[in-house]
């Protein structure tokens, strides 16, 4: 009989398939997940679903639960650790792609890209008007909060456009050639621009506060790659209402996919609807993870990126 496997997501093709064929895949909205709750070995889930305490209460076998992202705010590690109980996220799968998406909404809340196309299919171009000149990014400081393997990509990729590279991260780190700061307000106080890159977690609940933004200034843009939460996003809604701060460019918010209408009234933003690793390569990569994660666990072995194994 095929190992039941719990779903509150779907993996991209071929891995979907691949799954479906092996294990016998029970959506948590199906009503036949609450009849067999005493079945579940393993649970899949993303990172920006995670997996509620009740549901993790509720299953008494539950021994992995696979994540298709790296976030794991949504998740009690703390529970899943006393419980022995293996949480195996994608992580160095998405690096790349999301460091890419950093760099790309860097390029354009400078260059202010979104207006630029607004301009041309508006037909306002073709009528002989102007737009306000951009930004470059040649010589700007960039400010990096949180230097993990995605914080130190962007860090790279923002040297190849020959910026200056600032960081703050909350253990102790250095990087030749980078500039290293105490706090995130004296990292915001020299940056040009802001780039979140932190985990979420309790502790970096709200860090880009007032008090950060104040520090960034009137010319200093936001970037957002990491999660909605790590922002004060009402402090943040107010300061580019009053252009207090330049722009931001955001691929994260709280509350996803019903995001604050604030958002939608602003000309100073760039907003994507959280797709930093929304590639065909690193989807078929982290469901590809996944499965390997299951796949192991089920033989016997310790799953792969097992972030919780150390604790056992």
């Amino acid at each position: 009989m095929a190992e039941p496997i719990l779903t509150f997501d779907t993996l991209i093709e071929p891995i979907g398939s691949q799954m479906a064929e092996r294990y016998e895949l029970i959506s948590a909205d199906d009503a036949k997940a609450q009849e067999r709750l005493g079945d579940f070995r393993v649970a899949l889930t993303n990172g920006g679903l995670g997996i509620e305490a009740a549901w993790i209460e509720k299953l008494p076998k539950l021994e992995l639960i696979a994540v298709n992202g790296v976030g794991t705010d949504q998740i009690d590690l703390d529970l899943c650790a006393a419980r022995r109980i293996h949480v195996a996220t994608t992580l160095g799968v998405l690096t790349d792609d999301v460091a890419d998406m950093a760099l790309g909404l860097t390029l354009a809340v400078l260059r202010d890209l979104g207006r630029g196309q607004d301009f041309v299919r508006s037909g306002e171009w073709a009528e002989g008007k102007t737009l306000p000149l951009g930004r470059s990014l040649k010589g700007k400081r960039i400010g990096i909060v949180g230097l993990g393997a995605i914080g130190r990509a962007i860090g790279e990729r923002a040297q190849a456009f020959k910026m200056d590279i600032g960081f703050w991260n909350r253990s102790e780190k250095s990087v030749a050639g980078w500039t290293t700061f105490s706090t995130p307000v004296a990292l915001a106080e020299w940056a040009d621009v802001l780039v979140v890159a932190v985990a979420a977690t309790g502790e970096t609940q709200g860090l880009i506060d007032t008090s950060v933004l104040e520090a960034l200034g009137r010319d200093g843009f936001v970037v957002n790659i990491a999660r909605g939460s790590v922002i004060d996003e009402v402090a943040l809604l107010d300061a580019l209402e009053a252009r207090s701060i330049a722009g931001a460019g955001l691929d994260v918010f709280l509350n996803e996919p019903r995001i604050d209408p604030r958002f939608a009234k602003l000309d100073n933003v760039f907003l994507v609807p959280h797709v930093g690793s929304a590639t065909i390569e690193t989807r078929t990569a982290m469901a590809q993870l996944v499965k390997d994660n299951v796949d192991a666990y089920l033989a016997g072995q310790e799953p792969p990126t097992s972030i919780t194994a150390k604790h056992f």
